[in-house]
């Protein structure tokens, strides 16, 4: 076992047996074994040495993922995704919380990947025609409510104690960015009062396929040009529901003299 190594998992130790999951670089070099120049050659810093024992605990939990072959359904793998990133954030609560905290002024390599790969899976969404917004917005929208759900069943499980709550904040969540069709069928996307306009949902797809494969027929400058239009399409607020100009206005008032 390499010196790094030994640091790396007597810290991962300290943090998963800590009752904040706060640690001592003092204690770590303890643990270790090592004096404090050691630590610091390795790491740099505090920050430096708890960044990484979050990649190095959440390393695992990335290597199912990376070797995970996408199905037919990328809504279904989503939905595997989710559940997963919530079970990891409960069997490794102070960990997942380090990961998250807003103290480390830089993210983890590990949660970049994290967001790389859900990306990735709403691309192949998207080109499907799946998604009703960007699949860089609807990344960010997902993600947010993922680790939003997964801190809150973390950090207040005597307040969020209901054991479909993970579940009905991500079905919510999903039926944000995915087309009415995608989420519920067909048929019962006929009947859906929300569907949305047909126009964002196709941006959206003409989007994603335009990264996989860009037209040959444009320069790379056009293609960007295209792709920004098509994502600020995809992304553009819902207008449909709102009144006519004339009924914003406001109601002239009669002059009281």
């Amino acid at each position: 076992m390499t010196t790094r190594t030994r640091i790396l998992e007597a810290a991962a130790d300290l943090v998963a047996k800590s009752p904040n999951g706060d640690i001592s670089t003092r204690a770590v070099c303890e643990a270790a074994q090592v004096g404090a120049p050691v630590l610091y050659r390795q790491f740099g810093d505090k920050e430096g040495l708890l960044s990484a024992v979050v990649d190095h605990g959440f390393d695992a939990y990335l290597a199912t993922k990376r070797l995970h072959q996408p199905g037919a359904d990328p809504i279904q793998d989503l939905r595997d995704g989710w559940d997963t990133h919530v079970a990891f954030a409960l069997a490794n609560p102070n960990l997942y919380r380090l990961m998250n905290s807003p103290l480390m002024r830089k993210p983890p390599a590990s949660a970049l990947e994290a967001h790389q790969i859900l990306t990735r899976d709403l691309e192949r969404a998207a080109a499907q025609g799946k998604l009703r917004i960007s699949p860089e917005l609807a990344a960010q929208m997902v993600m947010s409510a993922n680790v939003g759900v997964a801190l809150m069943l973390v950090g207040r499980p005597a307040t969020f104690k209901d054991p479909d709550m993970s579940r009905r904040v991500r079905d919510a969540a999903h039926a944000a960015v995915f087309t009415p069709e995608a989420m519920y069928g067909e048929t019962a996307a006929q009947d859906a009062t929300t569907a949305p306009a047909d126009t964002p949902a196709a941006a959206a797809r003409l989007g994603a396929l335009v990264r996989q494969s860009p037209p040959k027929a444009l320069t790379t400058a056009e293609t960007t040009l295209l792709s920004e239009w098509l994502e600020r399409v995809s992304n553009a607020p819902d207008t449909t529901g709102a009144p006519p100009s004339s009924d914003l206005e406001p109601t002239p008032t009669r002059d009281a003299t």
